[in-house]
């Protein structure tokens, strides 16, 4: 049977330290393991002012030069240069043992179509990573990612792996195009929406042997991989607003009905209770909004946001205006009866959160598709 060629992809920007071994250990595999296969080796160049294209060079190392700078664009940038089947990338600063892609390579001929180096199954040195993200960043991107995308049993264990594997031919139909560092999350979460089958083996992580400070920004970048990740799932906006109003409605209604109840040591179904009810339906719409708006640019499975999206514009026209008028009338009615009362205090409180809470969610609501229609239009 004849072996895969293999595409070795290593982003650069001033990597003088670390570049030579990393380029030395490919070189190697080159010679020895991969002995029976055609093998390149690609540098993706972002900007480089040191050495670092020069020792490229003397490596054997094809270096192209992308012209917009970033991890993810230099990732794209030398994933697009490349001529083989399957990709192999890892950093340029030898935190990675590039000798240990074997064990990535094999796994994918297994049958997968994305295999992560998870450097939560292996060996991490001290001082490879930092506390933060080994013990709070990590797995909370991990468990979102599971939450919202993992399907089959696979849970992913280290979604920030920037030592990964895969079928070139994949990568394009997952359409990546973060030029950051949430380029690595953006192509987990793009894989596992369309089914990629995925595999992860333990890999080592060693410091950096870099002089000068890190690419990666904690805060910064740690908020980027989390807007990426959310980005591509509507489903879970509207998921949590149905739920945020409904319960918002549930307490609305039952002080509206009932009144207030005490339960044991708690006094429940309030004034106090229905005002905070009514601005947990203002933020169960709020969420919502936003899901209805990720759906305009992210393909959803959301019937209702479909509906809304989709809506022709006459119906636009007369169901904003509708929802409009609803909301006036609502607002109107509180404010005549208050007027009856010689603008005194209203004796009909709940009424009047109930009323207030349903004109505020309809006008809302009408913003939000108002809002989703203006974005499709970009």
């Amino acid at each position: 049977m004849e072996l895969s060629s293999i595409s070795f992809v290593i982003p650069c920007l001033n990597e003088q330290m670390g570049l030579p071994h990393v380029l030395k250990k490919i070189v190697e595999l080159r010679q020895t393991i991969f002995k029976d296969r055609d093998v390149e080796i690609i540098v993706s160049d972002n900007g480089s002012t040191d050495g670092s294209v020069k020792i490229a060079l003397e490596f054997g190392a094809e270096v192209v030069h992308c012209p917009d700078r970033g991890y993810g664009a230099a990732l794209q940038y030398g994933i697009r240069s490349a001529k083989h089947e399957i990709i192999v990338f890892a950093d340029a600063d030898n935190t990675y043992d590039l000798l240990e892609s074997t064990g990535l390579v094999t796994e994918l001929e297994r049958g997968y179509d994305l295999v992560l180096g998870s450097r939560m199954m292996g060996t991490i040195y001290p001082q490879a990573m930092p506390f933060l993200h080994r013990h709070l960043g990590t797995p909370i991107l991990n468990a979102i990612i599971n939450l919202l995308y993992a399907k089959g049993g696979t849970r992913v264990t280290d979604c920030n792996s920037g030592f990964r594997c895969f079928w070139r031919v994949k990568f394009t139909s997952w359409n990546v195009t973060s030029s950051g560092m949430e380029f690595a999350s953006e192509m987990l979460v793009k894989a596992l929406k369309t089914g990629a089958k995925l595999s992860q083996v333990p890999v080592s992580l060693r410091p950096d042997m870099r002089e000068s400070k890190p690419h990666l920004l904690t805060w910064r970048d740690g908020m980027r991989h989390l807007l990426q990740i959310l980005l591509e799932s509507p489903e879970f906006f509207y998921g949590t607003g149905v739920i945020v109003l409904a319960m918002s409605w549930l307490v609305l209604l039952g002080g509206l009905l009932f009144g207030q109840i005490t339960i044991g040591f708690a006094t429940i179904l309030g004034i106090h209770s229905m005002l905070f009810a009514l601005l947990g339906s203002c933020l169960g719409i709020a969420i919502l909004g936003v899901g209805l708006e990720l759906a305009v640019k992210v393909p959803s499975s959301v019937r209702v946001y479909r509906y809304l999206i989709e809506l022709p514009e006459e119906k636009l026209f007369w169901q904003g205006l509708l929802f409009l008028l609803i909301s006036f009338f609502l607002f109107s009615m509180i404010i005549v009866n208050w007027a009856m009362n010689g603008f005194k205090f209203l004796s009909l409180e709940r009424e009047t959160l109930a009323l207030t809470a349903l004109g505020v969610d309809g006008l809302f609501l009408t913003l939000n598709v108002v809002t989703a229609h203006l974005i499709k239009r970009f």
